[in-house]
């Protein structure tokens, strides 16, 4: 329904989280394909995924951005915080 998505012909609703693993949550969502994929890991799944994906950069998105961007550093891998804006202000 945002204006922004109305410019797509043939826009498909998709919604990536660990809570599209429960149909019903992405039913009353209306999204047509449900990707179940969680935002929330331990430190060492996190670093374990890294290693395993070689990125040539990783954004990070929240949570202790600087420390794992220094992980990366250490690893020879660039990484930057990405800032959401408004991200961590939801709750001010």
């Amino acid at each position: 329904a945002d204006r922004w998505a109305r410019r797509f012909n043939e826009p498909l609703p998709a919604f990536a989280s660990g809570w599209m693993m429960v149909r019903q949550r992405a039913k009353q969502l209306g999204v047509e394909l449900p990707l179940v994929i969680s935002d929330h890991c331990d430190w060492p799944e996190l670093t374990e995924t890294i290693r395993e994906l070689h990125p040539a950069e990783v954004w990070v998105t929240h949570g202790r951005e600087e420390a794992l961007v220094r992980w990366c550093q250490l690893q020879g891998i660039k990484a930057k915080p990405l800032h959401l804006v408004g991200y961590e202000d939801e709750g001010d």
